[in-house]
């Protein structure tokens, strides 16, 4: 892998029973850029993100994140903060609390660090509200704020504009134009094409599991 790219996908497929829910997708990304993807239900990208991110294992072809090779090297990327599908927290525990204890797995970040991640998707990490009690905006604001939390170096969006409003989906693009301007890696899929082609510097197109074309944004310099 050059110096340049940071995750590449060589000939990745996935077969499921007997479906090939992927089919040869080849994907070179580096940091620095944000990239979206576009398909409808069913083409393949949650299962293209999961993938990527060392949660199922290709059938056939790899995954390099860095200088690894999922589920070779490593089962998970190194530096990678995920929201996939809805976000899933314990719903006796507050926000922060739920946050906390996701952190306390690797270490890495304080309780300060937390909240300032809680703050910078617009929720209070004082909020002593259980999630439960959560509107389904707020939960995704959670998730979004768990995925940035540890600071990682690729950062894996799954829908993440589902059930904000206008003032959460414009938080939620200022937060990620400022992590690509951090070197972050992005990667997300969205039914919205205008916040997508907002966001994006390069557009894949998916259908039936396969890459079936890709775009260049405007202003994109390589």
């Amino acid at each position: 892998m050059t110096d340049k790219i940071y995750l590449k996908a060589d000939h990745l497929s996935k077969r499921i029973k007997n479906e090939r829910v992927l089919k040869d997708i080849d994907l070179s990304l580096e940091r620095g850029y944000i990239y979206g993807f576009r398909g409808k239900n069913g083409s393949g990208k949650t299962m293209l993100f999961r993938a990527l991110c060392g949660l199922i294992l290709p059938t056939e072809g790899t995954v390099e994140v860095g200088e690894v090779v999922l589920g070779k090297d490593v089962s998970f990327p190194p530096s990678v903060g995920v929201l996939i599908e809805y976000p899933g927290f314990l719903n006796g525990y507050t926000g922060f609390k739920n946050l906390k204890m996701l952190a306390g797995i690797k270490g890495l970040i304080s309780e300060e660090q937390i909240k300032a991640s809680i703050r910078r998707v617009g929720l209070d990490p004082e909020d002593k509200r259980k999630y439960r009690k959560y509107s389904l905006g707020m939960k995704q604001r959670l998730g979004i704020a768990q995925a940035i939390m540890e600071d990682p170096d690729l950062i894996i969006l799954d829908e993440p504009t589902n059930a904000l409003d206008s003032d959460g989906v414009a938080q939620l693009k200022t937060l990620l134009l400022e992590l690509k301007g951090k070197n972050k890696c992005i990667l997300i899929a969205s039914h919205d094409k205008e916040d997508l082609d907002y966001l994006s510097d390069e557009i894949f197109l998916m259908e039936n599991g396969e890459i079936i074309g890709h775009e260049m944004m405007e202003g994109t310099e390589r």
